[in-house]
């Protein structure tokens, strides 16, 4: 018999904090919520309980400048509140997953955090200086408030761990690999292992014998190529950068581009990496980063957003051509996902116009009706499918399911 257990997953950013409580191996979502704009002079938090049922309650409050100690002790209250609350104390927490971004080559896997596992992470912060102080800091909050939890790390980059050598270096000095870690790491693997677990069971087959392109598209966005259940090769690189055209990052850009900012605009490198980071992307393109105003605007006829959307997505038919060689056999799947790639079916369609001849099509009907999990394609096509990712329930999943001391 199984035995059940609440497992709350934290995901600690640098001015937000999202968490959900699930009930093990089930996957019930408990509750879930948002503290938002920390470090800003006022901040929201929002918390759900039971959300997606007939018993769904939300509150949302606005408080005063937050910190992520004042949000994560709002989140441990709200968990047992009188009102909100699906606890009766927080010791019934008995696992915390913890989305940690970057792991450089240390973590290949999920695992129980120890005082080592914290300090290999504080050492990989240079790779990821946005986001692995914040998640650090969820941690140790973490530690202190759910003090008789397990707490465990989940890797964004661990699911690509298994890139060969010749998809993750990068052709320059080896100095700058063997001594600073310089190479593709690859993110939003928690959300890429999830797809492919999700696409082998619809289709029946182990994990480890099916192969997929996986398309992930968000604000941010990457894709990978992944063969008999591993990731071979990903979009994002030492950072969440290059690739695909994104909200506000430039994706692929010539590097000379950056001496030329430099060289001959004048610009500081603190300007050029706001600029490709910030205000780049289909902000930089189309003055906007909502993919759905940009939709509109260019079905009203406004060259700039039609611009936008074509290259938004000829940059994902690049990367699909190239990671059907890269796969080297027909893929059982191409899987569109996050908010985009789940809800965009104008984008799903200009990514996959004219590519009959490598065998993908789909059915447009299929493609503008329905929600959640389908097939779009036509029947004579390699399966194109949507596939809402979560995220957030495959680091309960693996949390669970990690033997622990």
């Amino acid at each position: 018999m199984t035995t059940t257990k609440k497992v709350l997953v934290i995901n600690t950013g640098s001015s937000s904090i999202k968490y959900q409580l699930f009930d093990m191996p089930a996957g019930r979502v408990l509750c879930a919520g948002l503290v938002e704009r920390i470090g800003e002079t006022s901040g929201t938090i929002t918390h759900t309980v039971y959300p997606g049922t007939k018993n769904e309650k939300k509150v949302s409050e606005k408080v005063e400048k937050v910190s992520h100690t004042d949000g994560m002790h709002r989140i441990a209250t709200l968990l047992v509140a009188k009102e909100w609350g699906v606890l009766h104390s927080v010791t019934e927490v008995a696992l915390v997953g913890h989305r940690v971004v970057h792991g450089g080559e240390a973590f290949s896997d999920t695992l129980e955090i120890t005082p080592q596992v914290k300090e290999k992470i504080r050492e990989l912060i240079p790779l990821a200086p946005l986001h692995n102080p914040a998640n650090l800091t969820g941690i140790e909050i973490a530690e202190n408030l759910f003090s008789e939890a397990t707490q465990v790390a989940v890797f964004d980059t661990a699911f690509h761990q298994s890139l060969p050598p010749k998809a993750y270096r990068y052709a320059i000095p080896n100095s700058l690999y063997t001594q600073h870690g310089i190479r593709v790491y690859g993110f939003h693997g928690t959300s890429h292992k999830y797809i492919a677990t999700q696409t082998a069971k619809l289709l029946g087959k182990p994990q480890e014998a099916t192969s997929l392109i996986s398309i992930h598209l968000g604000n941010g966005a990457s894709m990978a190529a992944i063969k008999n259940g591993q990731s071979i090769d990903t979009s994002l690189g030492l950072t969440p950068l290059p690739g695909l055209v994104m909200g506000t990052r430039s994706g692929d850009i010539d590097p000379g581009v950056v001496f030329y900012l430099s060289e001959t605009l004048g610009y500081s490198l603190k300007e050029i990496k706001r600029l490709l980071n910030k205000q780049s992307g289909l902000k930089g393109l189309a003055n906007d980063n909502d993919m759905r105003d940009i939709t509109q605007r260019a079905q009203q006829g406004e060259e700039e957003a039609q611009l936008a959307l074509e290259v938004y997505t000829y940059r994902i038919q690049k990367y699909i051509g190239a990671y059907l060689v890269a796969l080297g056999q027909t893929p059982d799947a191409l899987v569109f996902t996050a908010g985009v790639g789940e809800n965009s079916a104008v984008v799903r369609s200009m990514c996959l116009q004219n590519m009959q001849h490598v065998g993908i099509q789909l059915n447009p009907t299929l493609n503008e009706q329905g929600k959640g999990m389908r097939l779009i394609s036509a029947p004579d096509s390699i399966p194109v499918w949507v596939i809402p990712t979560n995220e957030e329930l495959e680091i309960a999943q693996q949390a669970f399911g990690l033997p622990v001391s």
